[in-house]
């Protein structure tokens, strides 16, 4: 027996009750197919959302046991939806955990969703049974991390200073960040556009105003800017 097939099976035994928010269709079709086989699985998907209000509408509905949350939502953001859903994880008798599933793997949209109340945070590189497991132990109450993602929250809560206010990259939102660090790495535009599932156009659009924003000139500049701040 795989290790698949055995975390599978496992699962099949117990049962949870999950939201999936994540603005791309396509992306929540393919995790529904991956997990939701709920007779194999033990993953029952109920609801799904591509923004903030949709989100809480949904979660408000239906009451899961576990919401996969995607970061960057239209509307504010996975942190929006966490603030709007406070009093559900709060619920002593029937509370609604949440499970942060992104492509980013920035320190300070890890941190966010944590402080706001989410009991873990993977990237969308995560394996179908790893997600499948991951989503039991939220549901259980225990934390869970991609193992790299982990350093960042220790070190967070580890530090009692504040972290300092960066008003260049205050300018930026989410998505433009996202953009902005992978550009910085080297991807090209059609790279980045199947990552972040959007457009190449959405991309370039997203790059003109990182550059304006910032008041550089190309994408060399915008890399030595984001190597100065350690963000590649």
């Amino acid at each position: 027996m795989t290790e698949q097939q055995s975390t599978t099976e496992n699962a099949a035994e117990r049962h949870v009750r999950v939201v999936l928010v994540d603005d791309h269709r396509m992306f929540r079709t393919g995790v529904q197919a991956e997990i939701g086989q709920t007779a194999t699985t033990g993953v029952e998907v109920v609801g799904e959302a591509a923004d903030v209000d949709q989100a809480v509408t949904v979660i408000t509905a239906t009451r899961p046991e576990v919401v996969l949350l995607d970061v960057h939502l239209p509307g504010g953001g996975g942190v929006e939806v966490l603030r709007r859903c406070a009093p559900l994880m709060a619920d002593a008798e029937r509370p609604v955990r949440f499970l942060a599933l992104s492509v980013s793997d920035a320190a300070e949209d890890v941190i966010g969703v944590i402080r706001g109340g989410a009991r873990g945070y993977v990237t969308k590189t995560i394996t179908g049974a790893d997600l499948i497991n991951s989503v039991f132990r939220v549901q259980d109450g225990d934390a869970v991390f991609s193992p790299r993602l982990a350093g960042f929250v220790l070190d967070a809560f580890a530090s009692t200073d504040a972290p300092p206010v960066d008003e260049d990259m205050d300018r930026l939102t989410q998505r433009e960040r996202e953009v902005l660090r992978l550009i910085a790495r080297g991807y090209a535009y059609k790279e980045i556009a199947k990552q972040l599932f959007i457009s190449v156009k959405t991309v370039e659009s997203h790059v003109s105003a990182v550059l304006r924003k910032l008041q550089l000139s190309n994408r060399h500049e915008l890399t030595r800017w984001a190597t100065a701040r350690r963000l590649v």
